[in-house]
């Protein structure tokens, strides 16, 4: 069963806005990369995010566009934190998507794929989705797909 690891969509700077909110640029690409995960119907039951305004924000947008009401602050997501915690608390079979910040995305997914944290195994980009599936052959998660704003038309 796949979750999801979601990078933030584009936030204003911290001098523009102490929040960080999403810009107009990062609501929009969100939306597009929302309404394509719908379109999709890739199956979210649950969307988690860090807390940070820019990620709940981004966590809403994906639950609007996918009807999902599951929506939740999970520690463990801020730019720093031990991605070995996170990823020994995954359940493969729960379909949830994640949204953070980088550096953490770049080390959960290199952590979830080779078992090392330093590997830099995709590239993220805002408000893109990366699909991981781990199946019973294999004792890490294998990349399925990834959707980034720019491939939407």
């Amino acid at each position: 069963m796949p979750i999801y690891l979601v990078q933030h969509g584009k936030a204003f700077s911290k001098e523009q806005d102490a929040d960080r909110s999403l810009n107009p640029e990062g609501i929009a690409e969100t939306r597009s990369v929302a309404a394509t995960l719908a379109k999709r119907r890739v199956p979210v039951t649950t969307i988690c995010h860090s807390g940070k305004k820019r990620a709940v924000q981004t966590a809403e947008l994906i639950a609007e566009a996918l009807g999902c009401t599951d929506v939740k602050q999970l520690s463990g997501l801020q730019p720093n934190d031990d991605v070995s915690a996170m990823a020994s608390a995954l359940d493969p079979a729960s379909h949830t998507l994640y949204v953070g910040h980088l550096p953490f995305m770049d080390r959960m997914a290199g952590y979830l794929i080779t078992g090392d944290d330093s590997r830099k195994v995709v590239k993220f980009q805002n408000s893109a989705v990366v699909c991981l599936d781990k199946t019973d052959e294999t004792d890490h998660w294998l990349v399925d797909w990834m959707l980034v704003p720019s491939f939407i038309v």
